[in-house]
């Protein structure tokens, strides 16, 4: 059954990589996006692309083999013992822990966790190759890691699950990016007043007002506990200045 997991992860991570190759070249085509990666720094590089690949392959594979087994030993009799609908298990993986991961979120900027979560917000720009920026020990704090495995061993049938963690995933590189649905047109109007869109997003890498917008997929989140900030433009400053080295906001604190 754990190469099965493993075999719907790699599966998934697919789908993940067909959304980000699209949002890449979407990237790409636009002018503006285009010379915002000619400006990268080598440093900033480095960083997405290791926090991309650990975020890309290296956490499904511990998904689906050391946590997968974690889950086996600590409930070893209730795999697949959740029968329940694909309706009923995307709103579980789409809704119930986007909840989770809001205060997950709200977590990592507390006192505690911020150390961690800040290489996150060194990003100085908005694109879909900053998504995965962390330290490389920051992504064990992420509840999408224990949440999503858990889901995978006692679920009888992950089909719909898998797909709300598709959809988030792929929400999750395009809010990071730069790519803003045109104010007004058919689809801004169907989605503005419950999706997290990337400008909502900007405000949050925003140095100035980062403490909130914390949501992943829904505004409702945030709106319900108070962190919501709207406004019509976009941030002129992001991200925060740090002291840290290049091998800080790799491998810190150790």
């Amino acid at each position: 059954m754990g190469l099965i997991i493993l075999d719907i992860q790699i599966f998934l991570q697919l789908i993940i990589f067909v959304a980000f190759s699209g949002l890449v070249s979407w990237t790409i085509s636009d002018k503006f996006c285009r010379n915002q990666f000619k400006v990268k720094s080598i440093e900033d590089w480095l960083l997405d692309g290791v926090g991309l690949t650990i975020q890309g392959m290296l956490i499904p594979l511990l998904q689906g083999t050391v946590i997968y087994w974690f889950y086996q030993h600590l409930l070893p009799n209730q795999q697949g013992i959740l029968q329940l609908s694909p309706i009923v298990t995307f709103a579980i993986s789409f809704i119930l822990i986007d909840y989770l991961y809001y205060w997950n979120h709200r977590l990592l900027h507390s006192r505690l966790f911020w150390q961690l979560h800040k290489v996150h917000h060194t990003v100085t720009q908005m694109d879909v190759l900053g998504t995965s920026r962390n330290t490389i020990w920051t992504s064990l704090l992420i509840v999408y890691l224990w949440i999503h495995t858990l889901f995978l061993y006692l679920l009888n049938d992950p089909t719909g699950y898998l797909l709300g963690v598709s959809l988030t995933s792929a929400l999750d590189l395009w809010r990071h990016s730069r790519l803003i649905i045109s104010t007004n047109s058919w689809l801004d109007k169907l989605v503005v007043s419950w999706l997290i869109l990337p400008q909502d997003h900007a405000w949050h890498h925003c140095s100035e007002t980062f403490n909130c917008n914390y949501g992943a997929n829904f505004k409702i989140w945030d709106k319900l506990h108070g962190t919501h900030y709207k406004s019509e433009e976009l941030p002129s400053v992001i991200g925060i200045s740090t002291e840290l080295s290049l091998r800080q906001k790799l491998l810190f604190p150790f």
